[in-house]
């Protein structure tokens, strides 16, 4: 059955040689793949966001903030520093999941390539450290530079270091899998 004919409004008017119906069939082939490509854009716009804020953490600001400063104007910079970036990263992760849901649930999940399942479960685990990250030696660091007590601080970032770590390193091998892995 010709896809137009289901358009009551176009129905009435349709032809037979159905150039109408080529012509609906390619915009809607269009559309999708607009918003196929609009999907990985922001996957990708998101994911760069949370990859790049925690690369200019680990390799730049941080050792230039130990090279730098004393306490406590270094606690005050990193912290300072994390109150900006992190409402990005819960962006940027509310952004990862709706893309890569859809993009999932587009092929199905039972269709989705192999290195798409190991990059949402890798996903999955950073957004889990990530919400540790925030609740719990961030969420003391806040309340320490509240109370002006910068050592506190101090000790809760140190405790974040090397989750800051492991996130980065889980994030290059879940854009490993997906392309390395189909």
């Amino acid at each position: 059955m010709c896809p137009v004919k289901l358009l009551p409004h176009v129905a009435r008017t349709h032809r037979n040689d159905c150039s109408i119906c080529v012509y609906l069939i390619k915009w809607l082939i269009l559309q999708e793949k607009l918003m196929n490509a609009l999907l990985v854009f922001l996957h990708l716009v998101a994911a760069v966001t949370w990859m790049g804020g925690m690369g200019f953490i680990l390799f730049a600001m941080r050792p230039a903030a130990f090279a730098t400063l004393q306490a406590p104007a270094r606690p005050q910079l990193i912290l300072s520093s994390l109150q900006r970036f992190f409402p990005l990263v819960w962006i940027s992760i509310a952004a990862i999941l709706i893309s890569g849901l859809i993009l999932m649930l587009q092929v199905g999940f039972a269709h989705a390539p192999i290195g798409w399942h190991v990059m949402f479960g890798i996903g999955l685990v950073m957004m889990a450290v990530f919400a540790h990250i925030f609740f719990a030696p961030y969420r003391r660091a806040r309340r320490a530079a509240a109370a002006q007590d910068w050592p506190a601080v101090g000790q809760s970032l140190e405790k974040m270091h090397p989750l800051v770590v492991l996130n980065f390193t889980l994030g290059w091998i879940a854009i490993a899998a997906v392309l390395f892995w189909h």
